[in-house]
């Protein structure tokens, strides 16, 4: 299918063929234990809701059209990460993680991985790296979550498999109509599904995809072990909503363009940051790596007082953490525990008119100024 379109793609990906009086999307599965033929279990039957699901390979199977290599579903991005790294790693080895990432990872190397006698390593991810020389996993992120820069992903992984490291990215903002990082060199891609890939802030999913049937047998066999699976209806729900991340994507770029743009003018706001901006630090790698730059910006008012009085006079925007559904959200980072100043806000572009949007922050900014 990759000669298609992404909207094409999006709708078809995954999907079994059709016979008359089939649903378009076939319903969600909901078994523990399936019947087994009388003579015991067989190799390619379904026996046990744990391993087996129709439902979730349907769902794996359009992610991996799209990423371009086989894939995990899992029941949330933190889990999807977890199982890249503790399958990957053993006592003694070294992970170099983004500092500027999504701080949840760092904080599960620092309480569990530093226990297993793993040594991590921060970076920046606009770099400069350290020697990759005796790490064992690279982890990136790009564009990073809240900071946004990006990577130049294939040079990072050339370098890293040079010192015989191993190359993950997160792809969670990306999604992989962005970005597909097994195609830039990457040996994992890892990936929130919770935020923009299912993108209607009603589910929690995770997934990894792997080029390697070695990486992929090790995680899968891990995933039924450990149980990390997600449940039935939200496989179904996850595929339904890919049909739409084209048509999604497209509206919230739109909308962060304009937004950005506005934002960067404004006397109140400082530090606007969005790759798709000419000008960002990341503008230049962005427009080279990437297919369409996802619609989150990063952008600092004065205080966190202002950004609740910002809050408080917008109509459209809600406060909610995540990123990537259909409602513009803002996530004030620092109250997280992110290394963000106490005004930067991470901004969610959702569906809504970019004219209504530009508007009502307008008005939101002016009213919060005159408190």
């Amino acid at each position: 299918m990759s000669s298609l379109g992404d909207s094409t793609r999006c709708v078809h990906a995954g999907l079994p063929p059709l016979s008359p009086g089939d649903p378009l999307q076939p319903g969600p599965v909901f078994a523990a234990p399936y019947a087994l033929p009388a003579e015991g279990y067989e190799p390619g039957i379904d026996g046990y809701g744990r391993g087996d699901n129709p439902t979730r390979r349907v769902l794996e199977a359009a992610i991996a059209e799209l990423e371009g290599g086989d894939t995990l579903a899992f029941p949330s991005g933190q889990a999807a990460i977890s199982a890249v790294l503790m399958t990957v790693l053993r006592p003694g080895d070294t992970l170099m993680l983004p500092s500027d990432g999504y701080y949840n990872v760092r904080t599960f190397a620092s309480s569990f991985l530093a226990d297993l006698d793993i040594r991590v390593v921060e970076a920046p991810t606009a770099g400069p790296y350290p020697s990759f020389d005796g790490v064992r996993l690279v982890l990136l992120e790009s564009p990073a979550n809240p900071s946004l820069d990006v990577v130049d992903i294939a040079q990072v992984a050339e370098a890293a498999h040079a010192a015989g490291a191993l190359v993950a990215v997160d792809n969670t903002a990306a999604t992989p109509l962005g970005q597909r990082p097994l195609d830039l060199g990457a040996d994992i891609s890892v990936a929130s599904g919770t935020k923009a890939l299912s993108g209607h802030s009603d589910l929690l999913l995770g997934y990894v995809s792997a080029l390697s049937p070695a990486l992929y047998e090790h995680m899968a066999s891990w995933r039924t072990l450990a149980g990390a699976i997600p449940s039935p209806f939200d496989a179904w729900l996850a595929r339904r909503s890919l049909s739409t991340l084209d048509l999604r994507l497209r509206q919230q770029t739109l909308n962060a363009s304009a937004l950005a743009t506005f934002l960067s003018t404004h006397p109140a706001v400082s530090n606007v940051r969005w790759p798709g901006l000419p000008g960002d630090p990341s503008f230049e790698v962005a427009s080279r790596q990437m297919r369409r730059i996802p619609g989150i910006i990063g952008f600092t008012l004065p205080s966190a007082a202002a950004v609740a009085e910002f809050l408080r006079a917008s109509r459209l925007v809600v406060a909610a953490t995540s990123f990537g559904g259909l409602h513009t959200t803002a996530d004030r980072r620092e109250q997280w525990g992110d290394r963000t100043a106490p005004g930067f806000v991470r901004l969610s572009c959702g569906i809504e008119d970019a004219d209504d949007l530009l508007a009502d922050f307008s008005s939101a900014l002016a009213l919060s100024l005159s408190r």
